[in-house]
């Protein structure tokens, strides 16, 4: 299929949007989760300081931050996606751009849902303050703009970008 063709601009822009729109919806999530816990702190019975349950959230927190990281480096790796539009075409280049997307946003919510957790047990909740900060980051700095997917679906579907034969030798001195 054609990346400029009329079936790939629609395809693309129903993926994007969808993927925005749930981005978009995690975002206002995780402020949610913000608000709960600010208004619901005169329902939580602060715990004694524990610790290790504090290192384990913040690593727990560290990890699926940088896991974020590795995993769009790994999923949006220009051999990979130059194999999948290869194997793919069009349609599963803006598959996997849609998918990977999702998939980051849903890491992020994790975030997000870890320091809320952590705030329900420690009754403390700067957790999902911290989380909630970290995860709305994640989620901004992965928003699907449509001309970096446009630019990419052009880039790796391009027809012009095909190997081609070494020209023949030519018999002229140098």
């Amino acid at each position: 299929m054609d990346p400029t063709s009329a079936v790939a601009q629609a395809e693309i822009t129903r993926r994007h949007k969808a993927a925005a729109t749930t981005v978009l919806g995690l975002i206002v999530a995780t402020v949610l989760l913000s608000i709960v816990a600010f208004l619901g702190k005169p329902y939580f019975r602060e715990q004694p300081a524990d610790p290790p349950l504090h290192m384990a959230v913040q690593i727990l927190i560290l990890a699926l931050g940088l896991g974020s990281i590795i995993w769009r480096r790994t999923k949006f790796a220009a051999a990979r996606l130059q194999d999948i539009a290869g194997l793919y075409g069009v349609s599963g280049l803006i598959r996997t751009l849609e998918k990977t997307t999702l998939q980051l946003a849903i890491l992020a919510a994790g975030i997000a849902v870890v320091g809320f957790v952590a705030t329900l047990m420690t009754g403390s909740e700067v957790y999902t303050y911290r989380a909630g900060a970290v995860a709305i980051l994640v989620l901004i700095f992965y928003y699907p703009k449509k001309s970096t997917w446009l630019g990419t679906v052009y880039r790796y579907t391009d027809e012009r970008l095909e190997p081609q034969p070494p020209p023949p030798p030519s018999d002229l001195p140098a």
